[in-house]
């Protein structure tokens, strides 16, 4: 990836691309993100976002919710959570707010606990901590590549069942009662269990990404406790500084990234302070597995 800052005009407008870290992340500069936007400008974006996998824009406070979500629309086609209702007033929007105790502080692709998880997720900024609530997030590709190849090997023939059932209260530090209560009530409210590849092909791009991350409950054929060691040694892989951007928050910020492609940790070092950021994903396609093989659901259970 090269470090050289990118220019394009396009509509008599300077757009800048300039990487954030050797591996992952760019921010995009002289766009104002709408549904105004040309098909010539959305095909720039789109390709920089399979290029660099997260992409950053500042200074979008013109955006709403409505504005989010026709900006969205212009990239694919949006989907609600599977178990959690889009934002009061919205279609879409996923509203994640710390003073519900929405603090995902634990290394994760979004949804993977369906098969046809979104590809795109797209990140608005609303209310932000003077300090702290900074966001991660990890290359993916770039992981899978840097692996040794013994490991590289073995990564290749793992299947994994991904779940939202997974261990909430264990992953965060001092969780009330009330968060606990709304996450058991809700986001467990259809519970799903689904069979992914470890190492899926990217539909775009044709590199192979290591799909693991918290949705993981084990490994196809491995005991719950050979899981554990595996998935450590697999996922510290992932999240190895190298492969990593970490972008500190401003209302009214813009992070869309490739979800196909990442794992992101938002960072829960802001104590009492709020952080709202609000959520668009777009639908995408069911992962496919370096021999062929599709994802497959094996549970809903409501």
């Amino acid at each position: 990836m090269s470090m050289t800052d990118v220019k394009q005009v396009q509509n008599e407008s300077e757009i800048i691309v300039k990487p954030v870290a050797g591996r992952i992340g760019a921010e995009i500069s002289g766009i104002k993100l709408s549904d105004e936007l040309d098909a010539e400008t959305i095909q720039f974006i789109r390709e920089a976002i399979l290029k660099y996998k997260v992409v950053f824009f500042r200074n979008q406070h013109h955006l709403d919710d409505a504005g989010q979500e026709a900006f969205a629309q212009l990239l694919g086609n949006p989907v609600v959570h599977p178990t959690v209702p889009a934002k009061d007033g919205s279609n879409y929007i996923f509203e994640l707010d710390s003073d519900r105790g929405d603090r995902a502080n634990s290394w994760h692709t979004d949804v993977t606990f369906v098969d046809a998880f979104p590809k795109f997720s797209i990140l608005r900024g609303v209310v932000i901590p003077e300090a702290g609530g900074d966001t991660v997030w990890a290359n993916t590709a770039a992981a899978y590549e840097t692996l040794p190849t013994e490991l590289r090997n073995l990564a290749d023939q793992l299947w994994a069942i991904h779940t939202n059932a997974y261990d909430y209260a264990a992953l965060r530090y001092n969780i009330s009662p009330e968060a606990k209560k709304h996450y058991d009530e809700v986001f467990t409210s259809t519970l799903y269990e689904t069979e992914h590849p470890v190492v899926h092909i990217h539909p775009e791009t044709g590199e192979r990404n290591l799909l693991l991350g918290h949705f993981v409950k084990k490994f196809v054929g491995l005991s719950t406790f050979d899981s554990a060691q595996l998935f450590t040694v697999l996922q510290q892989h992932i999240i190895q500084l190298e492969n990593t951007v970490r972008w500190k928050w401003s209302a009214g910020d813009v992070v869309i990234w490739d979800n196909r492609a990442t794992q992101h940790y938002a960072i829960n070092d802001y104590g009492d302070e709020q952080r709202v950021v609000r959520r668009i994903t777009i639908a995408g396609d069911v992962p496919v597995s370096i021999d062929g093989r599709r994802s497959i659901t094996r549970k809903i259970e409501k």
